[in-house]
């Protein structure tokens, strides 16, 4: 015997209803803005205290020893003192690890650029972003916007330079692999070839012995060096950045490293915030009055 029509309709109406609160139920949702505290694979990536990194639950950070003013304070980079020194814990913090967890490792200035696999999570040394290092590393976006600057003993010939010509007859020198010392070859571009050191010590060594006529170093290095170390040289003055673009000073990672992002993502944090700022403030002297060589 078969059901009533209405009986029918009744039957496949409750079918209908029970299919498409099934449906819905199954159906994908709108996925929710992602937040500080999604447990999406992105969030995982970075979770605070928790990064993939090269020894568990603490943050390896590498530098040069010895360390200089003014970018690490008495030649010890785990005081947090001197302006890097203060960068590398901020980071830290932001990526969620306070200053017992982080591990400092001595690393030489060349190599934390070279090819090879590293053994530091990032490596803070004035270390300038370019494209050709950018082939072997990584690096963070920039901590700070630096411009190269002359020095020269008050009493010597390069010290009354007031252009780049000025400097191209002397006897120019800068520590090996670093920006300073391509501005030397590439803009300067001088008739003798420049003196070239493995230390930034002896960089100022040879400026004091007289074995050159002046040396190029970052600006801020080059106030410290005039104000304290060399207190008879002074500052010839500062080159403009090389195509317009900022000559900037980035953390150096392993080549594909997990971390990039993260600690990118932790310097932008801190640039928008104004600690960067803060940092650049209380630790580096004002370059604004250091004549610009053309």
């Amino acid at each position: 015997m078969h059901p009533a029509p209405r009986t029918l309709r009744r039957a496949v109406a409750a079918a209908t209803v029970a299919l498409l609160a099934t449906a819905v139920g199954c159906a994908p949702q709108p996925e929710e803005k992602a937040s500080a505290t999604s447990s999406g694979p992105a969030a995982k990536t970075c979770a605070k205290g928790k990064l993939a990194t090269k020894t568990s639950g603490k943050l390896t950070i590498a530098t040069d020893e010895p360390a200089y003013e003014p970018w690490f304070k008495d030649g010890k980079p785990a005081n947090g003192q001197g302006f890097e020194s203060a960068v590398a814990y901020a980071v830290a913090k932001r990526l969620g690890y306070d200053k017992s967890a982080v591990v400092w490792q001595s690393v030489p200035f060349n190599k934390a650029f070279a090819p090879g696999v590293k053994s530091f999570d990032f490596d803070i040394n004035q270390v300038s972003i370019s494209d050709e290092r950018k082939k072997a590393v990584d690096f963070s976006s920039g901590y700070y916007d630096v411009r190269q600057a002359v020095i020269a003993l008050k009493g010597g010939k390069a010290a009354k330079a007031t252009s780049i010509a000025d400097l191209r007859e002397l006897k120019l020198g800068a520590q090996v692999g670093t920006t300073s010392l391509e501005y030397i070859d590439d803009l300067v571009k001088p008739t003798r070839q420049a003196a070239v050191f493995g230390k930034n010590d002896q960089v100022k060594s040879a400026l004091k012995n007289g074995q050159v006529d002046a040396v190029v170093t970052d600006l801020p290095t080059a106030f410290y060096i005039t104000a304290a170390e060399v207190t008879d040289a002074k500052i010839v003055g500062q080159f403009e950045n090389r195509g317009g673009a900022p000559e900037q000073f980035g953390l150096v990672l392993d080549k594909g490293s997990a971390l990039t992002s993260c600690v990118t993502a932790a310097v932008d944090a801190l640039r928008e915030d104004g600690t960067l700022a803060g940092i650049e403030k209380r630790w580096l002297s004002e370059a604004v009055d250091a004549p610009v060589l053309k």
